[in-house]
């Protein structure tokens, strides 16, 4: 849940927001590294844009052309209207003039200063007038402060990564890259820091591009995916759509199906530890949540934890049950799975894996009728997250 000061409004940082809110990336460049070439193109509207894709795809050569650290063989760069690179104009902004924040995997403290020191560092670079964020805000807003006199040694790598994006972010950056920052940690120091990462999304007012390959982190952080594989961008555009795609299962990762939803905190059932989640055309039960009412959030269910049936349930202990129409079946090849992936529409796409012969003797076809059953303690809580208000 968001920390919140005695009057009860969120923490966040006081940022100069001018443009930021409204910042937009442009990328449309082609890379050669040795043998390796990569085609990438992709728009962002702000928030948090995620480069997915499998080990050695190019991802993050792309942020290392989005700092200046790397030249594009051909193409252009822009953030809202300023061009940071065009290879036809012969534009190559500095890296140290593009006001860009890099977040690296290992944060590349300073070992010798201590933290305060590391997050001033960037700071004192930045004329007094052109600072956006204090050093107050920053480290209250990434529950740093009680670490300021400790050196690096003496930090988990949780509390090191959250002060890596302190520093990044007292630098005063229009846009801030962040490659892999969770992808050294353990599943439960990555809970502990996404959370900030929500918070950094939500209250800072400017772009982030997030590189990773772990798909649990892209459907919880992210409000732009961009799928990259083969040397190309395969496709760009929001988390729910990208996910609901059957065609990207292969990028995506098969095992990993599932739909993505946008909900809010309707209402808690405090004696039997539930709570409901609403979206456009009903409420979903899941396990009780730590949330007030209102709260919008991001909830991903899995293909496998959803059922399909042609006739509604009677006398079932599921308590989701919904009335919708097929839209697409997977195909795949006979032989190569005894499951296919089934998309259907519930006033939101939800994706259901069932096996062939249940595909044949429920006779599914696209616009077919169908009744969706999904279990409360299936939701997957590693990827719930705090939702974008739309």
């Amino acid at each position: 849940p968001p920390r919140l000061r005695d009057d009860g409004t969120p923490i966040e940082v006081e940022a100069r927001r001018m443009n930021d809110l409204n910042s937009t990336v442009d990328v449309d460049i082609e890379i050669e590294r040795g043998d390796f070439t990569l085609n990438a193109k992709f728009e962002s509207d702000g928030g948090l844009t995620a480069l997915f894709g499998r080990s050695g795809t190019g991802k993050t050569s792309i942020v290392e052309c989005l700092a200046g650290l790397l030249r594009p063989k051909s193409g252009r760069i822009s953030i809202s209207g300023d061009v940071l690179f065009d290879a036809a104009q012969g534009i190559n902004i500095a890296p140290e003039k593009r006001r860009v924040g890099y977040v690296f995997q290992d944060a590349r403290l300073f070992p010798h200063l201590n933290v305060r020191n590391n997050l001033e560092y960037g700071m004192k670079l930045v004329p007094v007038d052109d600072r956006r964020h204090s050093l107050s805000d920053v480290t209250e807003m990434l529950g740093i402060e009680g670490l300021l006199d400790r050196h690096p040694s003496n930090l988990s790598g949780g509390e090191t990564q959250r002060v890596a994006i302190g520093r990044a972010l007292l630098a005063s950056p229009r846009l801030l890259l962040m490659d892999e920052p969770l992808a050294a940690l353990d599943m439960d120091r990555k809970a502990g820091i996404m959370p900030f990462i929500e918070r950094l999304r939500d209250h800072v007012g400017i772009p982030i591009v997030y590189v990773s390959h772990a798909v649990e982190e892209v459907i919880r952080l992210a409000d732009t995916m961009v799928v990259l594989a083969n040397g190309k961008t395969l496709a760009n555009g929001d988390v729910e759509d990208i996910m609901s795609r059957l065609d990207l299962r292969p990028h995506t990762g098969r095992f990993e199906a599932g739909a993505v939803i946008h909900v809010w905190v309707s209402g808690h059932d405090e004696d039997n530890m539930l709570s409901e989640l609403g979206f456009g055309a009903g409420l979903i039960w899941v396990p009780k949540l730590e949330f007030p009412r209102g709260t919008p959030m991001r909830l991903r269910i899995r293909a496998r934890d959803v059922s399909l049936g042609t006739s509604k349930p009677q006398g079932s202990a599921t308590l989701n049950n919904f009335k919708g129409n097929v839209v697409e079946i997977e195909h795949v090849a006979p032989g190569v799975s005894p499951h296919v992936d089934v998309l259907v529409n519930i006033g939101a796409p939800i994706i259901a894996r069932i096996t062939r012969r249940a595909l044949a003797e429920l006779d599914l076809k696209p616009g077919k009728e169908v009744y969706v059953s999904v279990k409360t303690s299936a939701i997957d809580r590693q990827s719930l997250g705090l939702g974008r208000r739309r």
